[in-house]
């Protein structure tokens, strides 16, 4: 077992001693727990971009949240929002280089059989410059430009301003979270892409095919960057695909139960900093 301060060191033959890219999720992962980037972590992310690596954001964020690393994306600027349902480039005012959406006939296909398999059941639209919601659905946060009614007459209704959905959001306040995780796979799987990153029962719904996975493999493709070229860190359901595609994964030591089993390396908490010591170890001893 490692030190709060000690990463597992990955195992011979998993990847390069340098990776070519790192990709690592924000929220429990790289922020600390007051959505704040430390020094330390700033300056390990730097010095990998100096020595040649490319870091890539991998979030559930929708781009209007990514202010709080927008200035520690450093040469390319390009980060991955909404669990793969966006590429934007950071340095461009987060402007959206690709959208992978979710159709709207698909999203009224999950509201359908999601209300229908858990009643009780809200929902939300993040679209890609806009956040509407129905009216029993938390305050998780205030939009005041939203448009507030129920999913079916906010699909019915359009975008009105060209925006596509990137994520439906549907919360539950009775069900345990991994609970309705299932449940709303098995009732609305076949239209979306279902996974959770929040500690309630709140589920991110995307398109059929989207995650963070299946867009950082596009994006490394576009590079040449094979998977065992990359290193990636996460810590919650959203991430499982990622680290599990990854030559080398790494899970936080305050990860969830799924992704601490589905990873071989541990790093340290997002509250200490673990993906800054993992690149310092991966960076020691270069020029």
């Amino acid at each position: 077992m490692t030190s709060a301060t000690e990463p597992d060191t990955p195992a011979a033959g998993r990847t390069t001693a340098v990776p070519r890219l790192i990709a690592t999720d924000l929220d429990g992962t790289l922020l600390h727990d007051d959505k704040t980037v430390s020094d330390r972590t700033v300056a390990a992310l730097a010095a990998a971009e100096a020595a040649g690596i490319e870091v890539f954001f991998v979030t559930g964020r929708p781009v209007r949240w990514m202010d709080v690393v927008r200035d520690h994306v450093q040469g390319h600027g390009l980060a991955i929002c909404a669990n793969g349902a966006v590429v934007v480039d950071l340095h461009d005012g987060g402007r959206c280089v690709e959208v992978r959406p979710l159709e709207p006939a698909a999203a009224l296909a999950i509201v359908h059989a999601v209300r229908a398999a858990a009643p009780g059941a809200s929902f939300a639209l993040e679209r890609t410059s806009r956040f509407d919601y129905e009216p029993h659905y938390p305050p998780f946060q205030l939009d005041p430009d939203a448009r507030i009614a129920s999913a079916e007459e906010l699909l019915e209704a359009g975008d009105g301003q060209g925006d596509p959905i990137i994520k439906l959001l549907a919360f539950h306040p009775e069900l345990a979270p991994d609970a309705f995780l299932d449940l709303a796979r098995m009732a609305g799987g076949e239209h979306g892409s279902f996974t959770r990153s929040s500690p309630t029962a709140l589920l991110e719904i995307s398109g059929p095919g989207v995650s963070k996975a299946s867009t950082l493999a596009r994006c490394c493709a576009e590079r040449g960057i094979a998977p065992e070229e990359v290193v990636a860190f996460g810590d919650m359901p959203n991430d499982l695909e990622m680290l599990g595609w990854a030559g080398t994964s790494y899970a936080m030591a305050n990860a969830h139960p799924e992704v601490l089993a589905a990873t071989t390396h541990r790093t340290a908490a997002n509250t200490d900093d673990g993906v800054a010591a993992v690149i310092e170890q991966l960076l020691h001893g270069l020029p």
